[in-house]
């Protein structure tokens, strides 16, 4: 599985971005698509994600109502809408798969490179 996350940039608090995650070389629709981030110093964090499967998505609290996951109809392109963004939103954005579902990172098995976000004024 080859993953790759872009979409990533400076914006103001209140602004929004639309993060990117090209994904390739599934052979079953199973697992997960998940979006993680990661700031100096901090454990790589769960942001949402969408199962493969069904579409089922999860959020964590810290971003529902805010952040919106898709994908498109081919399942290649899974998308991250963020709104509303903060200054905490601030961290390296990553796109993952893993197996199951669910957001603890040590499920995952394949990552992409990280795209950064910079919430400031």
């Amino acid at each position: 599985v080859q993953l790759q996350a872009s979409g990533g940039g400076l914006v103001q608090p209140g602004g929004s971005l639309r993060l990117s995650c090209a994904a390739s070389g599934f052979t079953f629709d199973a697992g997960v698509i998940g979006w993680f981030r990661q700031s100096p110093g901090k454990e790589r964090r769960g942001v949402s994600c969408i199962s493969r499967a069904d579409g089922g998505t999860y959020y964590a609290e810290s971003v529902k109502g805010r952040f919106t996951i898709s994908w498109d109809n081919a399942k290649n392109n899974v998308y991250l809408q963020m709104n509303d963004l903060k200054p905490e939103d601030t961290a390296l954005y990553y796109c993952g798969y893993g197996p199951g579902w669910g957001l603890d990172w040590r499920q995952y098995t394949d990552w992409g490179r990280g795209t950064l976000v910079t919430v400031s004024s």
